[in-house]
């Protein structure tokens, strides 16, 4: 069980937290590049439990900085972005992307000091159509995070979206390490004999409660759940929790999964998921045998507009308000196991309404929860040993990331998980053209 003491550490990521200390360690995937256009207005920003304004100058140069202007306190929300700079309408004052003071049009300039006044800033790095930003303590910021999907630079290569979750960071990214649920809550309303004869992904229909390995990792964690396949196989699902908050979920063909998704705290009750992925992969077990899709196994995401609120950023339109839209009849005739429409969806229906911070002293782990089990203590060993000055794992080698893949395949029972994940690496398509062979 997860202790009321070790959940406040888990779940709390705002300044001056064991936690949200240690997140700021690392380049943080804060928007999309699309997000922001030169010279338009600024966006109001939420991130680690700050408020931020991020905006693109008229040279295309980003600024995150705090929403806060250093005269008076109003926010520079309500700012012009213009001529390379953010200008506060209260009272003239102008600040560059690096939070530099340019003007000060309503003191007399004999006696203006822009050189003594500066808006906090945090470096950015604009790449493969997301704006990172360090948060940290730092200097010299850490080298960037090479995840094989992140390196895709082509476009047209690239999935990449957003969705806000209102809820905290650690239970919405659990559902990318809890592999069991996958059998019921996605695929509880088809059965294994209904499904295509080649996808692997039927014996997690036929045996619906894996068995698992887990262990630590230079980059977090992993799992290997595993059911037996067909004579002398067993069916292996892989997934990794890389830190500080990225997964690499198992669900598609292993030699072709290339994916990473980003689980960032906007504050302690909401998140922002950031899915970036190759366009490319194999899909997951989604269609019956006779080519038909399964009952609510769908993608893709409905938004709502979005709004200038601090969570008026890719909210979607199936949310707690109506329910997430659920099909009770769907529900009762079995069509459709938990009645809602969307993989992730019926992940978000889920995790929100645990609350905004579930009660980890409410729970009964069991076997199925190896992995979130493990990954709670991985955390909670790196926060902890951060607070005492040991730098955070992969910060300063993000060369440590590239022996992470995911996904599932079928293999001989004969050799052990290490050495069939190790093999099932060295066969794997590798786009990115960065990945190595993970060490066994």
């Amino acid at each position: 069980m997860t202790s009321a003491a070790e959940s406040e550490i888990l779940t709390r990521v705002g300044p001056g937290t064991p936690l949200g200390t240690m997140m700021r360690e690392y380049w943080i995937p804060a928007l999309m590049s699309s997000e922001l256009g030169a010279d338009a207005p600024p966006t109001r920003l939420m991130l680690l439990g700050e408020k931020l304004i991020a905006f693109r100058d008229s040279r295309g140069r980003v600024g995150i900085l705090d929403h806060r202007c250093p005269h008076r306190c109003v926010s520079l929300f309500f700012g012009r972005n213009e001529e390379a700079g953010l200008r506060c309408t209260y009272h003239g004052w102008k600040f560059d992307v690096d939070g530099n003071c340019l003007d000060q049009p309503n003191v007399p300039a004999h006696q203006a000091f822009p050189d003594k006044v500066k808006v906090k800033s945090y470096p950015v790095v604009e790449r493969h159509g997301l704006i990172w930003t360090y948060m940290g303590a730092r200097a010299e910021p850490p080298p960037l995070p090479c995840f094989e999907s992140v390196m895709l630079a082509d476009p047209a290569e690239r999935n990449l979206f957003c969705v806000m979750r209102e809820c905290n960071w650690l239970q919405a990214l659990e559902g990318d390490i809890d592999t069991s649920h996958f059998s019921f809550l996605h695929m509880g309303g088809v059965g294994a004999d209904e499904v295509e004869a080649e996808n692997p992904g039927r014996y997690a229909l036929i045996y619906p409660a894996p068995e698992y390995h887990v262990a630590d990792t230079d980059w977090g964690t992993m799992y290997a759940a595993h059911r037996p396949a067909d004579t002398g196989n067993t069916y292996w699902r892989f997934a990794h929790f890389m830190f500080p908050f990225w997964t690499i979920p198992p669900d598609g063909n292993f030699a072709d999964h290339v994916i990473a998704r980003a689980w960032v705290p906007m504050d302690d009750t909401h998140t922002m998921f950031i899915h970036c992925s190759w366009k490319k992969n194999a899909p997951g077990l989604r269609k019956r045998r006779d080519g038909s899709p399964i009952p609510g196994a769908t993608v893709g995401n409905t938004y709502l507009p979005n709004t200038t609120d601090w969570f008026g950023r890719w909210r979607l339109a199936a949310n707690v308000e109506n329910d997430y839209l659920i099909d009770r009849d769907a529900q009762r005739s079995g069509s459709n196991y938990s009645g809602i429409t969307g993989i992730h969806l019926q992940d978000q229906a889920l995790t929100e309404s645990m609350g905004g911070i579930v009660d980890h002293t409410y729970e009964h782990l069991a076997v199925s929860d190896l992995m979130i089990n493990r990954t709670r203590r991985r955390i909670l060993q790196a926060a902890r040993a951060a607070a005492e000055g040991v730098t955070p794992p992969g910060v300063d080698r993000p060369e440590t990331f590239q022996g992470a893949r995911g996904g599932d395949f079928v293999s001989s029972s004969s050799i052990g998980w290490l050495q069939a994940y190790g093999d099932e690496m060295r066969v794997s398509k590798n786009p990115a053209g960065v990945l190595k062979v993970a060490a066994e």
